[in-house]
């Protein structure tokens, strides 16, 4: 993968089923831990054929072995942070693919945070039979995002969503100036 590289996201369901599809992402690094990309009012379509754009700058974090990814939504009132729990990210053909398992961590720039979703996880655990294990690994990786948040760890310090907020900024100057 090269920075500036262009990939689409697809979130499936525990049973195989690819429920929503987004356009496009940009790559701009990658450590051990994670890739990170950002896009921009890019359009999401869901499974039923309803489409939408999103509505600001994003930079996420897609884990290699952690059950979760993190969005830095960069809204004019702060940093906003869509965090999903999901399986660790696979990527091919130029393709982000995870499983999507319900549970949302959404925290807010005044520090306040709230779990989403837990009715969805409660009703897909029972029709689609998720194994204890896999209950064990979701619960647990939904503490250890809550606790990486109060640790103010990477990437919810502000530091590292700058850093990736100006990279993500850098591209576009290029793209603009590419086009010109």
């Amino acid at each position: 993968m090269n920075y500036g590289d262009k990939f689409n996201i697809h979130g499936y369901k525990h049973n195989g089923d690819l429920y929503k599809v987004w356009d496009e992402t940009i790559y701009l690094d990658q450590t051990d831990e994670f890739y990170v990309f950002a896009n921009n009012k890019i359009k999401v379509t869901e499974i039923d054929g309803r489409s939408w754009r999103t509505k600001e700058p994003a930079i996420t974090f897609y884990y290699k072995k952690h059950w979760f990814n993190i969005i830095a939504q960069l809204k004019r009132k702060g940093v906003y942070y869509y965090c999903n729990i999901s399986s660790p990210v696979i990527i091919e053909n130029n393709t982000i693919k995870y499983i999507d398992y319900d549970y949302d961590l959404r925290v807010f720039p005044d520090g306040s945070y709230k779990v989403l979703d837990e009715n969805e996880y409660e009703y897909h655990k029972k029709i689609m039979n998720y194994p204890s294990d896999l209950q064990k690994v979701i619960e647990y990786e939904l503490d250890n995002l809550i606790k990486k948040y109060k640790n103010n760890e990477v990437p919810f310090d502000e530091k590292t969503v700058k850093y990736y907020s100006e990279l993500y900024k850098k591209y576009k100057s290029e793209k603009n100036k590419k086009i010109s």
